[in-house]
């Protein structure tokens, strides 16, 4: 079980570019850099009793883990300014009690997600996927997160490469924007056999 030793914590809310979420940063570490986790539902949140406390409120639809944030997403048509105050004291509650964060290391469940989406490939599309993954690691994530969210690799095939959104990416109005004007461009550009980038889960037309 991961806890978090510290006492003293503040935390201060950060919008982002979309509207339902909102993205709480910690004057502490939650996991290290370069991990986050995504629960799009309580039950994904099997692993995190952090995360299970968050969606006891009814409110909460989706939260997003990162190295010092945590991204809340609502699902009313209430104004951040009325729920804001109520977060920001549970999570430092939370956290400076030194609750549990946890049940296993995140870092075992990013690495075997890793290791399933490129496990089955072979000869080119294996170096394909991993120069693509290695993209994403260190020049799409970084930027990503600081709008509160994550875009990880899902498969790639046939000139086309899968992602999925997570944390405030997902359901955000400018996420296929960002997707198609800035990370398909920059795969194609970095990676010459990559014709498509798509995300899992987003129901808009390009």
């Amino acid at each position: 079980m991961i806890e978090n030793k510290e006492k003293a914590v503040s935390v201060y809310a950060e919008a982002n570019p979309n509207p339902e979420s909102m993205k709480f940063v910690l004057s502490t570490v939650l996991l290290p850099e370069g991990v986050s986790v995504d629960y799009p539902d309580v039950e994904a949140a099997a692993n995190s009793p952090f995360a299970q406390e968050l969606f006891n409120f009814d409110y909460v639809s989706r939260v997003f883990i990162a190295s010092n944030f945590v991204t809340v997403t609502k699902n009313t048509s209430d104004q951040w300014v009325q729920l804001i105050p109520e977060l920001r004291l549970f999570i430092k509650s939370y956290v400076e009690a030194g609750g549990p964060l946890f049940l296993q290391d995140p870092l075992a469940e990013q690495t075997q997600a890793v290791t399933d989406a490129t496990g089955e490939l072979s000869g080119d599309d294996a170096v394909i996927s991993h120069k693509v993954i290695d993209l994403l690691e260190n020049y799409v994530r970084p930027a990503v997160e600081q709008d509160g969210g994550n875009i990880t690799f899902k498969s790639y095939k046939d000139g086309v490469v899968t992602v999925n959104l997570q944390g405030s990416c997902s359901g955000c109005p400018s996420a296929t924007i960002t997707l198609k004007s800035g990370i398909e461009n920059l795969l194609k550009r970095m990676v010459p056999e990559v014709t498509e980038v798509v995300a899992e889960g987003v129901t808009e037309t390009w």
